[in-house]
């Protein structure tokens, strides 16, 4: 169940809903209380930021290929009862770890550093997971989130969600949403992004990505009503950003 009643659970939470790995009941319960909340707001800001400078600072990595059986020999029973019980601080008093694991990839920031380990130490499951914050390009602050999830069949959705609700465009003019893989001769369209439809989050099946690797791009222009005459955009970039791979 979500608890948003003391900022550490706020953080905690906000944190969370950044790297979309709340449950969907959460999820909803969080967007339904950040619409209310500009404290709530600034708390996504904040780690959207946080994520988004760790993500642009360093090189992509894989974790170790002994990583999960050494989380997962933590955190089996025997040798939970060997060890002596010990105070464990919350994660949110060790935060302080984030400075030092600056050289490392986000996959391995979250995993190990960020304190949103005990939602990401489950036995790993055959599934990819991308994460894109989409930033206006002036840096007038985090826009939108990209969620992706794909299954071990190939089979998955893409989820495009508003950071707060979004201003309506223009009379005559509308939200187009792109996305352009690495070495892609140019972009292709996912679609209009309609502010009145469920505060203007879409989802889009999977089929309609042209293709999905870590550093992709992602954006949103503003064009003309109907969307772009040509296949690539004409307007304006109002918010930009690329995908990072996690590990789960």
């Amino acid at each position: 169940m979500l608890n948003l009643q003391t900022p550490e659970d706020r953080s905690a939470a906000a944190g969370e809903y950044v790297l979309g790995t709340l449950a969907p009941d959460e999820r909803e319960a969080f967007e339904r209380a950040l619409g209310g909340d500009a404290a709530l707001r600034a708390e996504v800001a904040h780690w959207q930021d946080r994520f988004l400078a760790l993500s642009a600072r360093v090189a992509p990595a894989e974790p170790s290929a002994g990583l999960w059986r050494r989380i997962e020999a933590r955190l089996s029973p025997g040798a939970a009862a060997a060890r002596a019980p010990a105070a464990t601080p919350p994660w949110w008093q060790r935060l302080g770890l984030w400075q030092s694991l600056s050289g490392l990839a986000l996959t391995g920031c979250v995993l190990l550093g960020s304190g949103l380990v005990p939602r990401l130490m489950a036995p790993p499951a055959a599934q990819q997971q991308f994460v894109a914050v989409l930033q206006a390009p002036q840096g007038g602050g985090n826009g939108w989130v990209v969620e992706v999830r794909v299954d071990a069949a190939g089979q998955g959705r893409l989820r495009l969600r508003p950071v707060v609700p979004p201003q309506a465009p223009p009379p005559g003019r509308t939200l187009q949403f792109w996305t352009k893989a690495p070495g892609a001769a140019g972009p292709s369209s996912l679609g209009l992004v309609r502010t009145t439809d469920a505060g203007g989050a879409i989802e889009l099946p999977l089929e309609r990505l042209p293709d999905l690797r870590p550093e992709q791009l992602f954006e949103i222009t503003l064009e003309p009503e109907g969307g772009s005459p040509i296949d690539r955009p004409t307007g304006p970039i109002l918010y930009i950003g690329r995908a990072v791979q996690l590990e789960g």
